[in-house]
């Protein structure tokens, strides 16, 4: 297997070079090489920008995404799975059919470990936890089923009635002094769109710069939303080794 990792270096500034910024050339961004942290002939692990699609939208302002510049310099590369627009960090692109045929079945079997890191508001307390994916004390769990809010749309919301299962793992790592702010450790345990910042906006806890669901006053507190696909574990989709892959943190 012929992997090539990237440098941690030169992935935290892939990882926060937002597409579109202002004054920044946006035909010369999408013409670059996304950051590679690891390729090999079956699988890409990409660096995904802020602000960037995975994939492309609706429209001719929405076809600059991170899979359409992934197709241009390694071409046949096929789309897995998603993160949100506004959400950086560690995305996986297969190589040929039958790579991605077996990673999507390992996303639908939750098989992938998935780690993201946000910035949230508050001091969140967890109650104790035991759950075969919660690695030492101080977890919470988080369990809440989502469905769209049509007439809100892109917006989710709890809908106990017809809403889907969706859970969360989540530990506090640190927080500041006065406990207006802490940095969390996420584990998805299901792929619900928008999981992570609606459960977290439902317990109280906001991540910093979400401006669909943070309060008003709060949403420019920061230039991005502070969420961060961080590390992601899996069986290789051929060899069956084991695969831990990382995206070093752009905040």
């Amino acid at each position: 297997m012929n992997a090539a990792p990237a440098s941690a270096a030169s992935a935290a500034n892939g990882a926060i070079a937002p597409a579109g910024a202002p004054g920044a050339d946006t035909r010369a961004l999408a013409a670059q090489a996304p950051h590679c942290l690891y390729a090999d002939e079956d699988l890409l692990a990409l660096a995904k920008p802020a602000g960037l699609l995975c994939v492309p939208g609706r429209g001719p302002l929405k076809q600059d995404a991170l899979s359409t510049r992934a197709q241009r310099h390694w071409p046949g590369a096929l789309v897995v799975h998603r993160l949100d627009q506004a959400t950086s960090g560690l995305v996986l692109m297969a190589r040929h059919p039958e790579a991605q045929r077996r990673l999507g079945m390992a996303f639908a079997a939750q098989a992938v470990h998935k780690h993201y890191q946000a910035l949230v508001h508050g001091r969140p307390r967890a109650a104790p936890l035991a759950h075969p994916r919660a690695q030492g004390p101080g977890w919470g769990l988080i369990e809440l089923p989502l469905t769209p809010d049509w007439p809100r749309r892109p917006l989710q919301k709890v809908d106990h009635a017809a809403g889907k299962p969706s859970q969360t793992l989540w530990r506090t790592l640190a927080s500041d002094a006065g406990g207006t702010r802490s940095r969390l450790l996420l584990q998805p345990l299901s792929g619900r769109t928008h999981q992570l910042r609606l459960h977290l906006a439902h317990i109280g806890h906001p991540i910093v710069g979400d401006r669909l669901y943070g309060p008003p006053g709060q949403a420019d507190e920061a230039p991005r939303l502070l969420l961060h696909a961080w590390r992601l574990a899996l069986a290789h989709p051929r060899t069956g080794q084991w695969l831990e892959l990382a995206c070093p943190l752009p905040f």
